[in-house]
């Protein structure tokens, strides 16, 4: 199942802010479905990468503690209005998705 991955940049003070929401349960594990009273399988993204013009400029390592529908954000230096920003992240049951966007 294809999951929304969306971004956006806001530069200020020098510095470049990327924000990154991507739908995704997040589950735990530790819930049950109460309609058949069994545990619903963990599923969580592990590692959400950002690059800045092909450059990886940071790794974030997620878990089971964050929230469903995560919104991840970094801030990076010395970015420029048309630089290009990827994100990249991978989950536990091997999901994976991205999204570029350029910085304004």
């Amino acid at each position: 199942m294809a999951r929304q991955t969306r971004m956006r940049t806001k530069s200020q003070d020098g510095a470049t802010e990327i924000l990154v929401l991507v739908n995704h349960p997040m589950e735990t594990g530790q819930r049950t479905d109460p309609k058949t009273k069994e545990k619903i399988p963990a599923h969580f993204i592990q590692k959400m990468t950002f690059s800045l013009n092909g450059k990886e400029v940071a790794v974030a390592d997620l878990g089971v503690a964050v929230s469903k529908d995560p919104l991840v954000g970094v801030r990076v230096k010395n970015a420029k209005a048309g630089d290009k920003v990827k994100v990249t992240w991978s989950d536990n049951k091997g999901e994976t998705g991205e999204a570029e966007t350029t910085v304004r």
